[in-house]
């Protein structure tokens, strides 16, 4: 077994690491990156809105007598195949807003 006397010493970190220049560091520091770009953030707004209108389409359909089932109403076209079409399409131009590289 040998033991690290007090004159041995581990490596440093900076003899690990690339030094940076201070102005490097300083300009790093300064800037803010972001993961996406604004055309893709557009796209996720467009995506959550499209979303929000498909579940507003779908809500609805109360009757005003308990003891009243209109089917019309609640099976209608609108509850039953355009509301979920749209929140559907949200979901895709949400999912293509994700993957989409930026430029």
């Amino acid at each position: 077994m040998s033991k690290i006397t007090v004159n041995e010493q581990a490596p440093k970190a900076s003899n690990i690491a690339p030094n940076r220049s201070n102005s490097a560091k300083q300009s790093m520091i300064g800037e803010t990156a972001f993961l996406f770009d604004k055309q893709n953030y557009i796209l996720m707004g467009v995506g959550l809105a499209v979303i929000i209108l498909g579940y507003m389409l779908m809500s609805g359909g109360k009757s005003t007598d308990p003891n009243v089932f209109n089917e019309s109403e609640i099976y209608s076209f609108r509850r039953i195949t355009l509301a979920p079409f749209l929140v559907l399409l949200g979901l895709a131009i949400e999912g293509y807003a994700i993957m989409k590289k930026p430029k």
